[in-house]
């Protein structure tokens, strides 16, 4: 990632040394949702205004995004329903319009492959229980709503009425269950901060008569920053589809600069090139793979839906889920041109967005981005492309992006509350409740702890390992199943020894057996050689018969040899099988198989605990949602204290 020097800077260094090389440009804090991190960006906003900077915080709605859907191939019935991510029958859900997470909570999946990792007999498991992988690889306090449509409208243009209940419904959920890790004094002025949130949502709901999910979070979005920050803010507030308005009045602006190098006829080839050059690799497509003449540009059609430019000589085609057309009298040379074509055609209120990867790039021309840390993984590749169109001779001045990094757990050493811990954390913090500063001091020691115990029970290959990792850093009933085990093992080893000296006779008997048959052979060939030698076409005597009767005598005896050997093979083969489906050696089996389900049981709750507790537990503290602030420390503090302590770094474009 790159970075500006002094890259481990305090949020006032930060906005200091961001006033030395952007200092006219406004932030830009730009989300999909209003319920999880972008209003925790008041922060910015409010030490901007207390260090003398006039800049203008722009808090935008990221509308021009179809909503979400479940993955292919899933049906479900109804119009919008929230859904937990695991990673199997909700594997691949992306939500973003509609995603919320509760105290402590975050989207982190418990992989099968950290199951595996970590030791877990996965085929055993799913097996004996085939849904049990659903719950075990939930990312735990988190949903997000998604669409049952096949085809759900962006953002901007859907109605709100339809998804309200669902939308509400699982804000609850997060509320009710942040409320239950709450406990104390200060639990009763929570619930009256989460009554006062709901209010909030049922006043914009009817505060238009006719809301699309946009404008209802555009309305909510000062009232979300308010309530996080404690004091009303400063901010403007905007959609994705009004900054990126296309019209030929807005055609001027800087943000449609990095289009017109897709257009100009002298440099769009080197633009087109160094796209794909910044995306080989990513698993994005490149441009040919949306069409001949695409650029990595959107139009969003009012009542048509959102697609991709392509453009010919004689024509311009947008990829909505049916195809726009627009004839040209000639190719388009300019975004001028573009404007023109595109307001004559479709209206003046289309919205032109870039690819996930030009979007940036856009936008970056006139603001700042203020993005949390581990927000928009696409930055990487709009640096490269940047990168890609300077060596071209294609630069444009870019505002750097303000990357924010929280620690927000350390900031409860500052509050007063009481926390009843969910029940994965309370294993590994090892209590069901503690203050706030205890769980500040110790939330990174415990995400250590957890992690080595991942490594632990990785190493942990028999299942009498487990059993006695169990017994020693579990205790309590695995004391007595590990006794029982032990027992139950020496009595199977003791079966075992006399099932294998029953099968070492039966080797006995294949090998003899072998061996006679070996014996016959050769007796069949040297009665055939005497016969051929002594007696055919011959007047054999006496004694050349006494031995022909010999030769015959001697197969006899082997082939009754045989078959009593057989007999034997088959009657050890009972004795064993009687040994082992005798009914006690049985149930010893089924005990044993029933202490290892345990086991292995236990195992997969302490795997998901440890990565719950680590990996989701510091996902939750980069991102928190910022409705918990209030909730947790009414006073205000918790916040204060994580924006103040928040390290920031400038990440430059170019």
């Amino acid at each position: 990632m790159g970075r500006m020097e002094n890259s481990n800077m305090s949020v006032k260094e930060a906005l200091r040394q961001l006033h030395e090389v952007s200092p006219d440009a406004p932030f830009l804090a730009l989300g999909q949702t209003i319920f999880w991190d972008e209003p925790m960006k008041a922060g910015i906003a409010l030490a901007s205004k207390r260090q003398g900077y006039s800049r203008r915080f722009v808090a935008g709605v990221h509308d021009t995004d179809y909503f979400a859907k479940l993955p292919s191939g899933k049906k479900q019935t109804g119009k919008f329903k929230a859904f937990t991510h695991n990673d199997t029958t909700t594997k691949g859900l992306w939500s973003a319009a509609g995603e919320f997470s509760t105290l402590f909570g975050s989207e982190t999946v418990v992989s099968k492959e950290s199951l595996v990792h970590a030791g877990l007999k996965i085929e055993k498991l799913r097996k004996a229980r085939p849904d049990l992988l659903d719950e075990a690889t939930e990312a735990w306090g988190w949903r997000g709503i998604v669409s049952l449509d096949d085809s759900p409208p962006v953002s901007a243009e859907l109605p709100l009425k339809p998804v309200f209940q669902e939308l509400r419904s699982t804000f609850d959920w997060a509320l009710e269950n942040a409320l239950a890790s709450l406990t104390g004094d200060s639990k009763a002025q929570a619930e009256e901060l989460a009554d006062e949130l709901r209010t909030k949502l049922c006043d914009a709901l009817e505060a238009d008569p006719n809301p699309t999910l946009s404008s209802f979070y555009k309305r909510l979005l000062p009232e979300f920053y308010n309530f996080a920050a404690g004091i009303e803010v400063d901010l403007d507030v905007a959609t994705t589809t009004e900054l990126l308005r296309f019209n030929r009045l807005t055609v001027h602006l800087p943000r449609f600069q990095l289009l017109d190098a897709f257009l100009n006829p002298q440099t769009k080839s080197l633009a087109a090139e160094g796209y794909d050059q910044s995306i080989h690799g990513s698993g994005l497509y490149d441009l040919k793979r949306f069409g001949t003449g695409a650029i990595p540009f959107d139009l969003v059609v009012p009542g048509k839906g959102r697609g991709t430019i392509r453009l010919g000589n004689r024509g311009l085609v947008v990829m909505t889920r049916q195809p726009l057309f627009a004839s040209l009298k000639k190719p388009v040379e300019s975004v001028a041109e573009l404007a023109e074509i595109i307001e004559r055609k479709f209206g003046a209120d289309c919205t032109l967005v870039g690819k996930a990867v030009t979007l940036i790039g856009m936008l970056a021309r006139e603001f700042v981005f203020v993005f949390h840390e581990g927000a928009s993984s696409y930055v990487k590749h709009s640096r490269k492309l940047h990168q890609e169109l300077a060596a071209s001779g294609l630069s444009l001045p870019m505002n750097p992006i303000l990357r924010v990094r929280y620690q927000a757990w350390d900031g409860l050493q500052v509050a007063c509350s009481w926390l009843h811990l969910p029940e994965p954390f309370q294993r590994p913090f090892g209590t069901e409740e503690l203050c706030a500063p205890s769980f500040a001091a110790r939330w990174k020691a415990v995400g250590e702890e957890q992690t080595k115990l991942l490594g632990k029970l990785g190493d942990l290959k028999r299942q009498i390992d487990l059993i006695r990792f169990l017994e020693g850093e579990v205790g309590g009933s695995w004391s007595c199943l590990a006794r029982e085990y032990e027992g139950l093992h020496s009595e199977l080893e003791k079966l075992k020894k006399d099932v294998d000296e029953l099968a070492a006779k039966r080797h006995a008997l294949y090998a003899k057996i072998k061996a006679l048959k070996a014996k016959r052979v050769e007796l069949e060939i040297a009665k055939g050689d005497h016969f051929r030698t002594h007696i055919f076409e011959k007047s054999a005597d006496s004694a050349e018969s006494d031995r022909r009767v010999g030769f015959e005598k001697q197969i006899e005896s082997v082939i009754s040899e045989i078959e009593v050997a057989r007999r034997q093979v088959k009657d050890l083969m009972r004795q064993q099988r009687e040994l082992a489906q005798a009914p006690d050696v049985l149930k010893v089996h089924d005990r044993r198989r029933s202490i290892e389900m345990e086991a292995e049981l236990k195992r997969l709750r302490l795997i998901r605990d440890a990565v719950i507790s680590s990996k989701g537990l510091q996902n939750a503290n980069l991102r928190p949602s910022a409705w918990w602030f209030p909730l947790v420390c009414p006073d205000g503090l918790w916040f204060r204290e994580t924006v103040d302590a928040a390290q920031c770094y400038l990440e430059p474009l170019v």
